[in-house]
């Protein structure tokens, strides 16, 4: 087992740790304020369900990455609509986000991080800082700090995530990890689907194992799939389909008519060729299921032979001069 996988199956704790501490005390959305939630690569995925979450929670909010944020505000909030920023990074140091958080102040926004990293530029641009420690041996590819910053948004929103759902992420990894090197066994093509707040987290679910194995991977709304990027099905592919429990029905058909085309559908929450339980809501469903959607990664690496701590041009910190 290396470092990464490690850091997947041992993050469990660092789950509680700030479920139950002080450092989401008093943390809460700006009442009456719309909220943009930025990131870059992963953390602008988890941003997307953090501004999903937030919506549905009464917070009119959206996800925008850093840079986009930076120069073009007008074209994601009104410039009349003065928004409350979140701003994610895990080192704070990515130039992008440090940036966004920059623009923001500059702009007299206020800027909420969540961080991983205390006294780093981005915790010196905010008003209000939410701190944790990831997984020591946490390398370059995101994987307890994923999970971990969307847990902060989950509970920024008032979503009650707490010992109990950490419980049930971890049956779901013990159930999906004896399954999940037979699920890509054979298959060089993947697809993650996900709606509502599940769409960040297949989108995420794709980048993870992009990077961790080199792999052809898309992510889309589930009943999107079907106007044009279906054309690509065939017995090479490997379908993740996160189901939400308000779209079962018309999920699991899309889900039948994969299967029919010779995709293996690796269903959680709901039917496929190998078909998971999710015990959770709807709300802490993209919790639960991302450690799984982390591990899937490192089997495909590992089948491929790649080492998921050395992925190809990447790096821990992604700064631009």
């Amino acid at each position: 087992m290396n470092a990464t996988e490690r850091g997947i199956r041992e993050q469990f704790p660092l789950w509680d740790r700030l479920a139950n501490g002080p450092a989401m005390d008093g943390v809460r959305p700006r009442a009456g304020l719309v909220h943009v939630v930025v990131g870059c690569g992963t953390s602008v995925h988890i941003a997307e369900s953090i501004a999903a979450t937030l919506n549905m929670r009464g917070v009119l909010a959206r996800a925008v990455p850093g840079n986009e944020w930076t120069r073009r505000r007008g074209n994601y909030v009104p410039a009349a609509i003065a928004p409350h920023v979140v701003a994610l990074s895990r080192s704070g140091e990515s130039t992008e986000t440090v940036a966004a958080a920059e623009a923001s102040r500059a702009a007299g926004l206020g800027v909420t991080a969540f961080c991983c990293a205390p006294g780093s530029a981005l915790c010196r641009n905010a008003d209000e800082i939410v701190l944790v420690d990831t997984h020591p041996e946490e390398g370059i590819v995101m994987t307890a700090s994923a999970s971990l910053m969307l847990l902060m948004g989950l509970r920024y929103a008032g979503v009650a995530a707490g010992p109990g759902t950490t419980m049930a992420a971890e049956a779901l990894l013990r159930a999906a990890d004896p399954l999940l090197p037979g699920a890509v066994a054979g298959r060089s093509h993947f697809v993650f689907l996900g709606a509502g707040a599940l769409y960040g987290v297949a989108r995420e679910g794709a980048l993870k194992l992009q990077e961790m194995s080199l792999s052809q991977t898309e992510a889309h709304h589930p009943l999107e799939y079907r106007h044009g990027p279906i054309s690509l099905i065939d017995d090479r592919s490997c379908v993740v389909m996160l189901y939400h429990p308000d779209t079962i029905g018309e999920e699991a058909q899309l889900a039948r008519d994969l299967m029919a085309k010779g995709a293996r559908v690796l269903g959680l929450g709901g039917p496929g060729s190998i078909e998971l339980p999710v015990d959770g809501p709807a709300e802490v469903r993209p919790l639960i299921c991302l450690p799984v959607l982390q591990l899937l990664g490192e089997y495909v690496a590992r089948q491929r032979g790649l080492d998921t701590l050395a992925p190809r041009h990447l790096t821990k910190v992604v700064t631009v001069a």
